[in-house]
């Protein structure tokens, strides 16, 4: 069913406390690094031209990561303007956010230029409710809890239309091709890729309708992998994928006919059975237990035909093997939810993706393949922020730095200096 929110009125009623410049606005490039449990995300976006104060932080806390949005004066700067900030913490260490927002809190007359007391807090997704009342205790601020949908689809919406250099789509030849920011952008399908995946059409800028999702998602990579290998953490696990070669585990559909079957379409490197190859390679190795062969295909097995700790199926190949099944997998229900609801542009969020290019790959793979090139996946370099930064856009007049925000076909004046 189609949901609305009554941006104006509540616009009117509870206009927030800044509206903020992006007049001039740009990705700031520099590397991301961790420190203790905490990913630093220093692909800042620099507002050069906001003047006003900012008294408030946005935090999205996931299944997996807590992902935080605060804004921040350049330091040792006369210039005016700053930058939005973006962290990342892992959820079971919440503990960590909480210091780093006690911290932002005391600095907050040098960070925001508001007073220490002033600081409140735009929360979403499904801690915003778990830990409402630790927020509150803790941090001793106003935890004030946002829609997770609502979120998503303004953070998407400020992205596309606001930031140069955000949007792009991938291909191996070229990787990064950005996409002019604009104001025509509807409609969309929003396909979100958390620990499950949530695919929304996206209509107008408060019109939109979750018409499907999978839970064969983040998680479910995260669980196998971790059970399979032995990576610790998401990254570790992009990682191996990055090192590996699937056609080692997955049954392809030249391991089947020789050749490709371009009668259908079919080129020889094509996935025909994720995993194919470990049950192949089972059943052979059971044969010859039976027979008293050796194996001649590079494993070796036990007397019971189970493969021996000595010869197995690299955890980098495994990696990538589930990586490219779980991708190819969201990719194809994309296309089937785009073409039933007759949408073109597909864009992809949430921190499953981290930039990384066997992820991206794998999804525009499925969407060129089954569309035959009509349809388009777009992604996003600051993907996993899109519930955050939707929500610090909610403590704002929601007619701020978006062309489309108050009345569909009117086009408010961007704010200026």
């Amino acid at each position: 069913m189609e949901q609305r929110t009554s941006y104006l009125e509540e616009a009117i009623l509870s206009p927030g406390n800044v509206e903020i410049n992006v007049q001039g606005a740009f990705i700031a490039e520099e590397e991301n690094h961790w420190i203790d449990g905490m990913q630093r995300d220093t692909r800042d976006i620099r507002l050069p031209n906001h003047k006003t104060v900012v008294s408030h932080v946005a935090l999205d806390i996931g299944g997996s990561l807590a992902k935080l949005v605060y804004f921040s004066r350049e330091p040792d700067s006369k210039q005016p303007g700053g930058r939005l900030n973006f962290l990342k913490f892992e959820t079971d260490r919440i503990a960590q956010a909480f210091k780093f927002i006690q911290t932002l809190k005391t600095q907050q007359p040098h960070v925001g230029g508001s007073k220490a007391g002033e600081l409140v807090i735009l929360a979403t997704g499904g801690g915003a409710y778990k830990y409402y009342d630790e927020m509150k205790r803790v941090l001793g601020v106003e935890v004030l809890r946002e829609d997770e949908m609502e979120c998503l689809i303004m953070g998407l919406d400020f992205f596309i239309s606001e930031i140069p250099q955000e949007v792009f789509t991938y291909s191996e030849v070229d990787p990064m091709p950005f996409q002019e920011p604009s104001s025509d952008i509807y409609p969309y399908l929003l396909v979100n890729i958390g620990s499950g995946v949530s695919m929304v059409k996206v209509s107008g800028p408060r019109q939109y309708e979750r018409i499907g999702g999978t839970s064969l998602g983040g998680g479910t990579l995260w669980g196998l992998l971790s059970l399979m290998t032995g990576a610790r953490t998401f990254d570790d696990m992009l990682a191996m994928a990055d090192k590996g070669d699937n056609k080692n585990v997955d049954m392809l559909v030249g391991d089947i006919y020789g050749t490709d079957y371009s009668k259908i379409g079919l080129s020889t490197s094509v996935i025909a059975s994720s995993f194919g190859k470990v049950f192949k390679m089972k059943r052979q190795g059971e044969s010859a237990a039976e027979d008293g062969d050796g194996m001649s295909n590079g494993d070796d097995f036990d007397a019971e035909g189970t493969m021996t700790p000595e010869r197995h199926f690299a955890p980098e190949d495994v990696s990538l093997s589930i990586l490219m099944a779980v991708s190819n997998n969201i990719g194809q229900l994309a296309y089937l939810f785009c073409e039933k609801h007759q949408l073109e542009k597909i864009y992809f969020g949430g921190s499953f993706i981290r930039g990384h290019r066997q992820t991206m790959n794998a999804l525009t793979f499925a969407i060129n393949f089954w569309s035959q090139g009509t349809k388009q996946a777009y992604f996003l370099r600051h993907e996993g922020y899109l519930g955050s930064v939707g929500a610090f856009l909610r403590r704002q007049p929601k007619n701020w730095g978006r062309r489309n925000s108050i009345e569909e076909g009117h086009a408010p004046e961007r704010l200026a200096p």
